[in-house]
């Protein structure tokens, strides 16, 4: 399954709204094996605890490079589509070129047209890069345009510039959390990570941890993309589901 895409636009629900958001550009034979994916999804928002109400919205498995015409980037260059093992992924290379007017991520990958403001997102993230204090990948929310938009920075060590809940609003990138204690080990290999915006907190957890590893109670923004990316490292995304009560169109670019 390439993509479910639903909730406020068409308003389906249950396996019938999932099955009619999937692209049928193969054979009828493919488009039936589509559907144990399908099923699966449905089974991972019963384990993922998600809210009464919560629809899936968006799923992505980035099973061919069509699946980047989803996203619009800050730097098209600096990202390609990968696959490894069956697994296909978004595939960020970095050297992007992209100049943000305020001190800010320059690797962004947003969903094209999908606006969210409550939701919970999981995805399976690969660090590629180096090890350092401040080796990062970031998870983009509540994202308004270039200059207003939230992201998660998950880093080795924290400070106050690294492994927080970031907030960009018209002036360099500000911690919106207390410090925390401490960082993630990205290691080598896939993790999990899970976003929860719901009702004015903001929270991320990291490979399967009972308890967020950053947070925060403030959430000032309003409705906006989401996406992925770095701050100005390498990595990998797969394996996208994203659950919301409702959706709105996005009906201008993201970036100027």
């Amino acid at each position: 399954m390439d993509r479910v895409h639903s909730a406020a636009m068409k308003r389906q629900t249950g396996c019938a709204g999932l099955l009619a958001g999937i692209r049928r550009k193969a054979p009828l034979w493919l488009s039936h094996a589509a559907l144990v994916p399908v099923f699966l999804a449905v089974s991972l928002h019963a384990q993922s605890g998600v809210p009464e109400g919560y629809e899936l919205v968006y799923s992505q498995d980035f099973g061919d490079a069509s699946a980047l015409d989803d996203f619009t980037f800050s730097d098209r260059r600096a990202w390609k589509h990968g696959s490894e093992r069956g697994r296909g992924y978004l595939d960020l290379e970095g050297g992007s070129k992209y100049k943000p007017k305020h001190r800010s991520p320059l690797n962004i990958a947003l969903i094209d047209d999908l606006l969210l403001a409550d939701f919970v997102l999981e995805v399976e993230a690969w660090q590629t890069g180096r090890e350092y204090g401040h080796r990062d990948l970031s998870l983009f929310f509540g994202f308004e345009g270039p200059n207003r938009y939230y992201y998660a920075h998950l880093a080795t060590e924290p400070d106050d510039r690294a492994h927080n809940i970031f907030l960009v609003d018209n002036a360099d990138r500000a911690p919106m959390g207390a410090i925390p204690d401490e960082g993630v080990d990205w290691g080598s290999g896939w993790k999990r990570v899970r976003v929860e915006r719901q009702d004015g907190s903001l929270r991320v957890y990291f490979d399967s941890e009972r308890q967020p590893t950053v947070s925060t109670d403030r959430d000032p923004l309003g409705w906006g993309r989401v996406g992925f990316g770095s701050f100005d490292d390498t990595g990998r995304f797969s394996q996208i589901r994203i659950w919301a009560p409702e959706t709105k169109k996005a009906v201008s670019p993201p970036f100027d």
